[in-house]
């Protein structure tokens, strides 16, 4: 059966006091491109989540972050039932950290904020970790 294209799948979601985000299906599914649709929100919040975790254990470390970004890739696929499932969450983690600091502590950082990240421990897929530490 073709996709009905009779309706939007834009949506709006919020809550109050945040902001708006504009959410919709991809274009394979009827939707647009300019809006974040489900994949996208779950890979952004397993980053999002990752990223608190860690900022967490620094501060507990005393270690200086001067940046943090990260590049995360979700993908989708057909799991054990056969049914459309997230399969895989990649994080890539790029941290600045003041000169000096410990670069392979940083990275193994990463490891115990992925054991304490309240996201990747609610979802039934891997969540890897590819962690590069720079000094700023």
């Amino acid at each position: 059966a073709a996709i009905n294209q009779a309706f939007s799948r834009n949506g709006i979601l919020g809550s109050p006091g945040h902001p708006d985000i504009v959410g919709g299906s991809p274009p394979v599914f009827g939707g647009v491109t300019d809006r974040y649709n489900p994949e996208e929100l779950m890979t952004l919040s397993l980053s999002e989540c990752h990223m608190l975790t860690f900022l967490s254990l620094a501060a507990k470390k005393q270690v200086a972050v001067l940046a943090y970004e990260d590049r995360a890739t979700g993908r989708l696929g057909k799991g054990p039932s056969g049914k459309m499932q997230m399969e895989h969450v990649m994080l890539r983690p790029k941290v600045t950290v003041a000169k000096g600091t410990d670069l392979a502590m940083v990275n193994a950082m990463h490891e115990k904020a992925h054991a304490y990240c309240f996201m990747a421990n609610s979802v039934n897929f891997p969540v890897e970790n590819a962690p590069e530490a720079l000094e700023g």
